[in-house]
């Protein structure tokens, strides 16, 4: 009796996707894409006109994936060439400059444009979502610190990578976790499976550490009225304190801003008879 011959593994058809590029002019976009897909960093700035487009072939795991991206321009001026472009996509590479807090601060205006566009019967959990803190090399004018950022992103989800485009710092890393992620929301019927960043900590502790970060003086940052007495003060560091110790908080942020509460519980009851 013969044996049967064991049966070739099919190869898995090519997958397309839609990428897009959001955040504003200057923050490094177009130039990220370059760095991956043509392997060089274009030092003269040039500003995307509208939309710009292109098509590449990348091998993730076992699956080739050919990849649209849309490299959308910053600037508020194309937001009518841009607004037609939101539809039907699978990933968003979500981009700030670190040595431009604007730029960090206008990524809720980012996503709400989106929001926007897609309208009311658009699902953006179901869209892939990577922060690129980029223009990471230039260390000197940093103004966003990494677990500013990184907090951000990952309460909301979302993928984090430090990149820079100039010295290709994460930059692979960071797309082959992106596809990676693609794959599996398609494999998912589109739908994004049980995200693989993990929020393993609370929205309270997330608003917590925003806050205390933000914070004008020691009475704002422990959330007491200036005047507050010992035992107020006290009631609120304990407060702070339970929910932000590093030995139970993961947040990121969290053991600097634990630090922060108890300065600041120190320095206003030095002044308090």
């Amino acid at each position: 009796m013969e044996a049967t011959a064991p049966k070739r593994k099919e190869p898995r058809k090519p997958l397309r996707i839609k990428v897009i590029s959001m955040g504003n002019a200057e923050v490094g976009k177009s130039c990220i894409i370059k760095r991956y897909c043509e392997k060089r960093f274009v030092p003269k700035y040039l500003a995307t006109i509208g939309i710009d487009y292109g098509v590449t072939k990348v091998q993730i795991r076992d699956r080739e994936i050919k990849v649209n991206i849309f490299d959308m321009a910053g600037h508020p001026f194309f937001y009518e060439v841009r607004n037609e472009f939101y539809k039907d996509t699978q990933g968003v590479i979500l981009v700030y400059d670190v040595g431009q807090k604007e730029s960090f601060d206008a990524l809720d205006s980012w996503l709400a444009e989106m929001k926007q566009e897609l309208g009311p019967h658009g699902n953006m959990d179901n869209v892939v979502f990577v922060v690129c803190a980029n223009k990471i090399d230039c260390t000197k004018h940093r103004s966003v610190d990494e677990s500013e950022g990184r907090l951000w992103a990952e309460s909301r989800g979302f993928l984090y990578f430090e990149t820079s485009a100039q010295t290709g710092e994460g930059i692979n890393e960071m797309f082959q976790t992106f596809y990676s992620a693609i794959i599996d929301l398609c494999d998912n019927g589109g739908k994004r499976p049980p995200s693989s960043v993990g929020v393993s900590f609370t929205k309270e502790q997330a608003d917590a550490i925003r806050r205390i970060r933000n914070s004008k003086d020691s009475w704002d940052m422990l959330g007491v009225k200036p005047g507050a007495t010992r035992d107020e003060v006290n009631k609120a560091y304990r407060k702070l304190a339970v929910l932000l110790h590093p030995d139970k908080c993961v947040a990121p942020g969290s053991e600097d801003a634990f630090k922060a509460v108890v300065n600041a519980r120190t320095a206003l009851l030095k002044n308090i008879k």
